[in-house]
């Protein structure tokens, strides 16, 4: 149970809830345990009525009718008040989900890019529905149930104790058994229920894989081959689901073996005790009988419960182990700052933790506000990574960023990210419509702000040409636009958020030339007197910049404007020339 105190503040958050739910379940016992005592009675005054010999009956009549009268009343204030402890304690679980998704979510959002590489989307899935809805299971059903079993085993068994210690004690003599059973299954359902959540994140990982791929799939007829390898993963699935059914099992028979075997005590025992003379009334056999059923339910849950708290401890593990995650990147200045965006690597070098490449080897430049960067290099050469760095995505293993002088590790991470607006590689799309993607980039922008944006993204045209235009709801990840598309309204986005820096990822590779030149030419006229990085395998997107570094494996080999580079022999003038040479054939 070590796992599940760390929800144990959230009891505490919702004491209102919890405790209202005992106070109800205390009360709705008592109130169920009006009926035996009134059927003892109402068998005793029976009994003692023929034993007397007396022939009238009418007293008899009245007794029973105000004991039923008494016993509907109690059954419905004991119905109402167990309406109220569900009320109370369910409801307590689906405000407890609601926190926990959330600082699942919450942490989702802060952990950095090496975690993201080192863990499959299928697996985050299945922590934040199947791990939080198990864990829901047990601050819920099984915390209620478990509530009202202790309260019903105490009031009944007092009740029991009062009438008749010696017929109690042997009547519960199976519970022991039942305790050691309890601990030997839960212990095991606890070890397949973790097994088996892993088994389904694996599953969940692959589906959601499948589905992200699928163009690539049809595209290479391997549907059959990824059938199979799905029906090896389910049938894996299923059997630690079965393996973890079979323990589970036991738990039902067991129980009802066990309370068959009290009432069979309670019959034959207090049947000789009533014949020796130890117990006085018939009516306390009828009682007990009652007493014991009463439990039928309680003990069966036991089984149940012990199952759900096991359960809730394995997915409580793995999302703990989530949980304790410390963020590499934190944000080490709460107070907001403003930027004007003079950007400084000083001998910066960065290692991929996952990888253990070194991207980037003693890189060293400046850039004034206001000022353009472009930055040209093979695929590979550490490119999109000081674009990386600058977005505090990674920290570099040696060296500093600075931003107006300051240090970026000292600089407002918040703040840091809103200055910067930033088109990645792999334009990145929401199931939205075209004009929310973009508003993604400032969310109370007017219609008119996007339809500008989207002009000088050069994508208007494409966009108005749809039947629902910028209300075109796009598919997962934007299938629904085309490569140049895609990058054209990731652009969109980035220019609507007026950022002082803006940071463009060979963000033009899918488009032509001719929309690349409109886009570069736009792009002088709304990046004035803005920073801006541009990362590109073209010549004709880095020309016009006011500074080019040119990078192989990590280091700055050139440097220097369009017309110094292509006066000096080196990798951009061999591009240079390549690439007029291309433009020539074409």
């Amino acid at each position: 149970m070590k796992e599940l105190r760390y929800l144990n503040p959230y009891f505490l958050k919702y004491k209102y809830h919890f405790f209202g739910g005992i106070i109800a379940t205390i009360v709705a016992q008592i109130f169920s345990l009006v009926s035996p005592k009134l059927i003892s009675e109402s068998i005793a005054s029976i009994e003692k009525h023929f034993n007397e010999g007396k022939t009238n009956h009418q007293a008899i009549k009245d007794l029973l009718i105000e004991n039923i009268i008494w016993m509907t009343l109690a059954i419905l204030a004991s119905g109402i008040l167990t309406f109220m402890m569900r009320q109370t304690l369910i409801v307590m679980s689906r405000h407890i989900e609601f926190d926990l998704k959330n600082v699942v979510f919450k942490q989702y959002e802060v952990l950095t890019q090496n975690f993201y590489k080192k863990n499959r989307t299928g697996d985050l899935m299945n922590r934040i529905s199947e791990d939080v809805g198990r864990v829901r299971m047990y601050v819920g059903p099984a915390v209620m149930y478990t509530i009202n079993t202790i309260i019903r085993f105490t009031i009944v068994i007092i009740y029991m104790v009062r009438v008749s210690p010696k017929l109690t004690l042997l009547t519960l003599l199976p519970l022991p058994i039942l305790a050691y059973f309890i601990f030997k299954l839960s212990t095991e359902i606890n070890k397949r229920s973790l097994i088996f959540q892993k088994n389904l994140s694996g599953l969940s990982s692959f589906t959601q894989e499948l589905f992200s791929g699928i163009r690539v799939v049809k595209s290479y007829s391997i549907e059959s081959y990824k059938e199979k390898e799905f029906e090896n993963l389910a049938l894996e699935s299923n059997q630690k689901s079965l393996e973890l059914a079979k323990v589970q099992a036991y738990f039902g028979p067991l129980m009802l073996f066990l309370i068959g075997l009290s009432n069979l005590l309670v019959i034959a025992l207090g049947g000789y005790m009533y014949i020796s003379g130890s117990i006085t009334k018939i009516a306390v056999i009828a009682e007990f009988i009652i007493y014991i059923n009463m439990l039928v339910w309680p003990v069966t849950s036991i089984g149940w419960v012990s199952s759900l708290v096991q359960e809730a401890e394995a997915s409580q593990k793995r999302l703990n182990e989530f949980l304790s995650i410390k963020p590499e990147i934190t944000n080490n200045n709460p107070t907001p700052m403003s930027f004007e965006g003079t950007l400084t690597f000083n001998n910066v070098s960065l290692t991929y933790e996952d990888t253990s490449i070194n991207a980037l080897k003693n890189i060293s430049f400046e850039i004034k506000k206001g000022e353009t960067l472009a930055i040209i290099g093979r695929t590979g050469s550490g490119k999109s990574t000081i674009l990386s760095l600058l977005s505090r995505l990674y920290d570099p293993t040696e060296g500093e960023i600075l931003i107006d002088g300051i240090n970026l590790k000292e600089a407002n991470l918040n703040t840091l990210r809103d200055s910067i607006g930033t088109v990645p590689q792999d334009a990145f799309l929401f199931s939205e419509t075209i004009s929310n993607n973009i508003k993604f980039g400032k969310e109370d922008a007017t219609d008119e702000e996007v339809v500008l944006a989207a002009k000088y993204a050069a994508v208007h045209d494409n966009i108005i040409a749809f039947k629902d235009q910028y209300e075109t709801v796009l598919g997962e990840r934007g299938i629904t636009l085309s490569g140049g598309q895609k990058q054209r309204v990731s652009i969109a986005r980035a220019l609507i958020k007026n950022p002082e820096i803006l940071l463009l990822d060979d963000c033009l590779s899918a488009v032509d030339t001719e929309t690349e030149e409109e886009i570069l030419n736009n792009l002088q006229i709304v990046c004035k007197g803005k920073t801006t990085i541009i990362v590109s395998h073209r010549v004709s997107s880095a020309k016009n910049a006011d500074k080019i570094i040119i990078l192989d494996e990590g280091r700055i080999t050139q440097q220097g404007t369009h017309n110094q580079l292509i006066s000096t022999e080196g990798y951009y003038k061999e591009l240079y020339l390549k690439q007029i040479a291309e433009k020539e054939l074409q």
